[in-house]
C-alpha cells in the first residue's frame, strides 16, 4: 500500500520465554479455548497497524501505539493465528548503528509477548519502504552497514523464539533490484552471524508488488536479481504485497483489479515452484464490496492450495487507531465484525490445518 499515515549498549535478552508476563484474563480465555498448536499451520494473519504511526518524535500513547490486549484478543479468537507488526526503525534506533533506544525496544518486546502469549506467530515489520528519516538505504546517508547493524541488533534480541519471522523491510521502492539485493544479504549475513536461525521474509523492490514480480526495468527484474539471495542456513521466503484496486495501490475503494491481482497471485506460486522457493503474501487488502469480497476470497484460494511454497498471509489492516472510515480496516466497530473477516473465510481455513502441517513454513 503506497500510502501511509504517515544508551550504552544493550544486552540482548537472550532466551525471553521465561521473561513473558502473566496474560491478562481475557487473553488468557482466548488462549485456553483454541484447538491445536496454531503455530503448525500456513499463516493466516493481520497487520496490527499503529506503531508505525507518526514522526520519530512521536509520543506513544499520543502520536502512536502498540497493539491492546483486546486487540489481540478479538484476531486471536476469529482464528487468525498470526501478526504482522509495524514499527518504526527511527524511534527504536535513534541513531545509525547506534543502541536502540531503551523504552522503545521495551514496548516492542511487551507487544511481541503479549501477541506470542495469545499464540499468535509475529512478523517483526520495519515499516520504512528502504528509508531511514530521509535517507534511502545504500546511500552515502543511509549506508549497507547500517541496515546489516540494525538488523544484527534486532535479530539478537528475537532470535531464541521460532515464532517470530523476521520481515526485512517494508516496500521497498526508489532503489534498484541489484543495489537492494545487496542491501538484503549484507542483513541476513548479520542476523546469521548473530545466532539467528529465524525465518526471514525478503522484499523485492518496486514496493514489492506480486503483479510486476517479473517485470523488467533498470536494475533488473525482482524475479532474476533476487534470485540471488544468499542465506547460509537457507531459512528464507520472498515476501510479496497484491492490491485489488485498479492500479494495486490499495489506495481506492474499488476492486477494478481483482482479476489481475489474482492471476498475480498463480504468476507468483508457478515462479515460487519453478524456483524451488517460498513465498509469504504481507498485505492485500480490499473494500466491502460484493467484487472486492470476492476477490479477497479467490486470493486466499489461491495460496490455501498451495502450502508447498506459501506460508501464509497477513491481511492490511486492522488496529485501535486505523481510521474507522478506512475502507480496508478490519477493526471491530460497535456493530460487530467486518465483512471482509467472512471472504477471508478464517474457520475453513483453520478447521482444514488442524492436524495437519504446513511444508513451506516448515522447510528451511
Amino acid at each position: 500500500m503506497k500510502s501511509r499515515l504517515a544508551v550504552d549498549r544493550h544486552v540482548p535478552h537472550g532466551n525471553r520465554s521465561p521473561r513473558r508476563k502473566a496474560l491478562p484474563a481475557a487473553l488468557l480465555a482466548v488462549v485456553l479455548a483454541m484447538p491445536g498448536e496454531l503455530s503448525a499451520a500456513c499463516l493466516r494473519g493481520i497487520n496490527l497497524a499503529g506503531a508505525e504511526f507518526g514522526t520519530r518524535s512521536g509520543t506513544h500513547g499520543q502520536d502512536y501505539i502498540f497493539p491492546a490486549d483486546e486487540t489481540i484478543g478479538y484476531f486471536a479468537a476469529k482464528g487468525f493465528n498470526a501478526v504482522r507488526l509495524p514499527f518504526r526503525w527511527e524511534r527504536l534506533q535513534p541513531r545509525l548503528s547506534g543502541a536502540f533506544d531503551p523504552a522503545e525496544l521495551n514496548r516492542l518486546v511487551d507487544a511481541v509477548d503479549r501477541l506470542r502469549g495469545a499464540g499468535l506467530a509475529v512478523v517483526l515489520d520495519p515499516h520504512n519502504y528502504a528509508y531511514y528519516d530521509d535517507g534511502r538505504i545504500g546511500s552515502p546517508e543511509v549506508p549497507v552497514e547500517a541496515f546489516a547493524d540494525f538488523w544484527r541488533r534486532l535479530a539478537a534480541e528475537f532470535k531464541d523464539d521460532s515464532g517470530i519471522y523476521f520481515g526485512l523491510m517494508n516496500e521497498p521502492h526508489d532503489v534498484a533490484a541489484a543495489d537492494w539485493l545487496t542491501a538484503v544479504n549484507a542483513a541476513i549475513s548479520a542476523i546469521r552471524g548473530a545466532g539467528a536461525g529465524n525465518l526471514v521474509y525478503v522484499p523485492g523492490t518496486a514496493w514489492t508488488g506480486a503483479h510486476s514480480w517479473e517485470a523488467d526495468r533498470p536494475g533488473g527484474a525482482n524475479g532474476a536479481v533476487m534470485l540471488g539471495v544468499v542465506d547460509p542456513t537457507r531459512n528464507y521466503a520472498y515476501e510479496v504485497h497484491q492490491y485489488l484496486d485498479e492500479d494495486f495501490s490499495g489506495t481506492h475503494a474499488s476492486c477494478e483489479g481483482a482479476d489481475a491481482a489474482v492471476a498475480a497471485l498463480q504468476r507468483f506460486t508457478a515462479w515460487l515452484r519453478q524456483h524451488n522457493e517460498r513465498g509469504f503474501l504481507g498485505e492485500f487488502g480490499a473494500p466491502a464490496t460484493p467484487v472486492c469480497l470476492a476477490g479477497l476470497t479467490r486470493m486466499v484460494a489461491v495460496i490455501r492450495a498451495a502450502p508447498d511454497v506459501w506460508t501464509g498471509w497477513t491481511y492490511w489492516a486492522a488496529g485501535e487507531w486505523w481510521p474507522e472510515t478506512e475502507p480496508l480496516n478490519i477493526q471491530p466497530t460497535a456493530s460487530g465484525d467486518r465483512p471482509q473477516l467472512k471472504a477471508l473465510q478464517l474457520e475453513s481455513a483453520g478447521a482444514e490445518s488442524r492436524g495437519r502441517s504446513c511444508p513451506a513454513l516448515e522447510g528451511g
